[in-house]
This record gives structure tokens, C-alpha cells and sequence, in this order.
């Protein structure tokens, strides 16, 4: 039994990495949506909807437009999603005395440190993806008549011909943790939401105590428990994403910090700016923690590695 606990690292990683590039393939361009929602501010909408923004991404940027800035996302969702998971194990293992359930309390408190884990990948991450997916949502502006002036169109367009790699050496490792303390807020809290409730819905579907549950069961765990954490953090992700957008449109202001951002957006566009993305974020959280924990039960670590000559590395 001490056994069947025991974490295997290596397999640990390589479920989380593929059920990332899977996840993140699917649901990329409602996730660059996402972004380009909570980005636009009152009266210089120019996207209705989820439907209305997609429909103009592929008109204006063609179908690869939607999947401006998944190169980024790709390369670090696998470290991301690796030591999101395997953190979570490990602290609840550790959590654990002589094998006896946890309570919702240290359930919370394992997801806590796995977020606390995962934003060292995650902040640079979603630093460099959301100046490459917000810049369509620039150009677009620029097209609107006086919109912007010829001196911020010209540093816009400075910034949307960045690269990564130009963005790093203009930046620093500084600049590519711009927004830390946000992303702390959004990942810590939703780590707690969601570790705690998967393990109790995917409980539900055990068929006994020492049998687990059906694959299915646990992909609609891991859908249900990961858009129910989303929409419940997303106020913190609007915040995120606003303070690592280094760009702006036109009259689009920038801010002092979390708490600077939060008073603006409170003032300026009401509370209801801080559900912009809900529903697409949802979208994109749901099917992709869900594909992760089929991966992750259905053990495809566990068999590429048992195929491999260095399957001593999971004992």
C-alpha cells in the first residue's frame, strides 16, 4: 500500500506535460479571447462577445491568428502543469498520516503550496503570451478612426513587433515577473478551489474505497472543478492581466500595482469589469484540467516510462 502511494516523479511530469500541450491546443484561442475581453475598456470595445471576437480574429489575422502567442504557452505549459500536479501530490502525501484521508483543510493547504509552486514558470509565461495575443486587439484599434496619436501608435507598434527574445533583453528576468503578486492571487486561490473539489467529485465516482474512479468520471471532475475555480478567481486574473499588459490602446491607462489597479478599475468601469472573460476562461480551464487528470489517472507517464530503458528513474 506504501507502495502504490509512493510518487513517481518522472511519470508525474510527463502526465502534466502532454495533458498541457494537449489542453492548451484545444482551447488556445478562446484563452487568447479571454484576454483580449478583459483588456478592452469601456467605450473602445471592439469585440461584443466571445463568438464576435473569434469570427474577427479570423478575418483580420486568419486561423494561425488565433494561436498568436501559443508557441510561448507550449514550450512552458509542460514545466507549468508538471509542477502544478506533482506539487499537489507532494504536499499531500506529506499532509498525510499513515494513510488516512486528508481533511478540506489540508486539501486547501496541499493546492496552496502547488500554487505557490507553479508561478515561478507561470508568471513569465503568461508575461510574454499576452503582449503577443493582445497586440491583434492594438492593430484593430488603430484601425478605428482617432483612436490614437501618431506618437503612441508608433510605440505600439514598437512593442507589437517584439519577439520573446528581444522582449527578454529589453526587459530583463525583472520584467518577465511583472505581475508576480497578481498571479499569486490568482493561482494560490484557485489551487485551493480546485485540488479539493476534484478529489471530492472524482470520490463520488469510486466504485469502492480501493477502486478508481472511471476515466470519464474523472475528465468531468477535473471540467467541473476547474471552470467552478475559474469564474471563482476570475476578478484576479483581470487584475493579472492588466498589469502585465505593457502595451495600450488608446487612453488606456497603466497602473501602480494590484491595488491601484483593482481602485481604477472599480472606479472607472464598475464591478462588473472584473468578470470580463468569465465565461471563457471557463472554457478553457475546464477542458484542459480535465484532459489533465485523465492523463494523469490513466498513468501515460507510468507506461512511456515502463517502455523506456530508463524506467528505473520511477521506482
Amino acid at each position: 500500500m506504501a507502495h502504490q502511494q509512493q510518487i513517481s516523479l518522472p511519470a508525474k511530469l510527463i502526465n502534466g506535460g502532454i495533458a498541457g500541450i494537449v489542453g492548451v491546443t484545444c482551447v488556445f484561442p478562446i484563452d487568447l479571447v479571454k484576454t483580449r475581453l478583459q483588456n478592452q475598456r469601456q467605450g473602445q470595445q471592439i469585440y461584443k462577445n466571445m463568438m464576435d471576437c473569434l469570427i474577427k480574429t479570423v478575418r483580420s489575422e486568419g486561423y494561425f491568428g488565433m494561436y498568436r502567442g501559443a508557441a510561448v504557452n507550449l514550450t512552458l505549459v509542460t514545466p507549468e502543469k508538471a509542477i502544478k500536479l506533482a506539487a499537489n501530490d507532494f504536499f499531500r502525501q506529506h499532509l498525510s498520516k499513515n494513510g488516512k484521508g486528508l481533511t478540506v483543510f489540508k486539501e486547501m493547504l496541499a493546492g496552496c503550496g502547488a500554487g505557490i509552486c507553479q508561478v515561478v514558470i507561470t508568471t513569465p509565461m503568461e508575461m510574454l503570451k499576452i503582449q503577443l495575443q493582445d497586440a491583434g486587439r492594438l492593430v484593430a484599434q488603430q484601425r478605428m478612426p482617432a483612436t490614437m496619436s501618431p506618437t503612441k501608435l508608433a510605440a505600439t507598434n514598437t512593442v507589437l513587433s517584439r519577439s520573446p527574445g528581444s522582449f527578454c533583453t529589453t526587459q530583463g528576468i525583472q520584467g518577465l515577473y511583472k505581475g508576480l503578486g497578481a498571479t499569486l492571487m490568482r493561482d494560490v486561490p484557485f489551487s485551493m478551489v480546485y485540488f479539493p473539489l476534484f478529489a471530492h467529485l472524482n470520490r463520488l465516482g469510486q466504485p469502492s474505497r480501493d477502486e478508481s474512479a472511471p476515466f470519464y468520471w474523472a475528465f468531468l471532475s477535473g471540467c467541473l472543478a476547474g471552470s467552478t475555480a475559474a469564474v471563482a478567481v476570475n476578478p484576479c486574473d483581470v487584475v493579472k492581466t492588466r498589469l502585465q499588459s505593457l502595451s495600450k490602446g488608446a487612453n488606456e491607462e497603466s497602473y501602480n500595482g494590484v491595488v491601484d489597479c483593482v481602485s481604477k478599475i472599480m472606479r472607472k468601469e464598475g464591478p462588473s469589469a472584473f468578470l470580463k472573460g468569465a465565461g471563457c476562461r471557463a472554457l478553457v480551464i475546464a477542458p484542459l484540467f480535465g484532459i489533465a487528470q485523465v492523463m494523469y489517472f490513466i498513468g501515460i507517464g507510468e507506461f512511456i516510462l515502463d517502455q523506456s530503458p530508463f524506467n528505473y528513474l520511477s521506482a
